[in-house]
């Protein structure tokens, strides 16, 4: 599996409209069908740059299916929010290949 990760540094001026903004662009992305499913996190860490930061992890089944969104989907999504916020929103993408997953059960 592969989690392609996406993490976004929000200017306070557009802070509300972005993040309502976001909610409605990931399950876009989800409907492409490259992706089982993602998550929205805020970033716990003060930036010296200012703004908020997230991070949009979302999982595919495989490399295929990643490269297949970069080729059919990832353009033309990621160009809304280009035309939207601009600059206000300065994003960093890093793709990681989980290698083992581990959890623990409560009884």
């Amino acid at each position: 599996m592969i989690i392609y990760n996406v993490t976004i540094n929000v200017d306070q001026s557009i802070h509300d409209r972005w993040l309502i903004w976001i909610k409605e662009h990931i399950p876009q992305v989800l409907a492409t069908g490259k992706f089982t499913e993602a998550k929205l996190t805020k970033v716990l860490v003060e930036e010296e740059m200012g703004g908020t930061t997230y991070s949009v992890q979302y999982r595919a089944k495989s490399r295929e299916d990643l490269d297949a969104y970069y080729k059919e989907d990832a353009e033309r999504l990621r160009q809304d929010g280009l035309t939207k916020f601009a600059d206000k929103a300065l994003v960093f993408r890093t793709e990681l290949e989980i290698i083992d997953e581990y959890s623990v059960t409560f009884n």
